[in-house]
């Protein structure tokens, strides 16, 4: 894919710089250094179940992930993390504890860090969206095989680790 500067327009091309590759614009020298991407979701538990959604679209279409999404430039992780959750479960949330911040480089749409915070429940009404094909509580000893990506996997599984054991 071909990008192009965004201080003077020109097409950008493909350099190695510390041994690594990069885009860098031959007319004025500008360099585009990737970042990652920024995810917020949250973790729901009613009757020592977890909440999960089954994705309606790629990537991981019919895989089972917790309700998140990627944080927006104008937002906080937890304003992502509640837009997210009411955008594909229809449910009100409200923000409590840091859960966890669990990293990611399985997503075709760029590496990055799920911010995963606890919440509960203060309105609306469970309903999928178009995002979501299924919204499903699960026990521990019940979760799905198929996750959507390594920080939902590791984040489930660090819950269900804590059910476990008591915590």
């Amino acid at each position: 894919m071909s990008h192009y500067c965004m201080v003077c327009g020109s097409k950008m091309q493909t350099i190695l710089l510390d041994r690594r590759s990069r885009e860098q614009c031959p007319s004025c020298g500008w360099i585009y250094y990737p970042q990652l991407k920024v995810g917020a979701g949250v973790l729901i538990e009613q009757n020592d179940a977890v909440l999960l959604v089954r994705r309606a679209i790629e990537p991981w279409k019919d895989a089972w992930y917790l309700p998140a999404g990627y944080v927006e430039a104008d937002e906080t992780p937890r304003s992502a993390a509640e837009r997210e959750t009411r955008e594909e479960t229809g449910l009100i949330v409200r923000i409590g504890d840091l859960k966890g911040v669990y990293p990611f480089d399985d997503d075709p749409r760029g590496n990055g860090l799920l911010i995963l915070y606890l919440a509960d429940i203060c309105g609306g009404e469970l309903q999928c969206s178009n995002e979501a094909s299924e919204c499903r509580y699960f026990l521990a000893s019940e979760l799905p095989s198929n996750i959507a990506g390594m920080a939902h996997r590791q984040a489930l599984a660090d819950w269900a680790w804590r059910k476990a054991h008591g915590f």
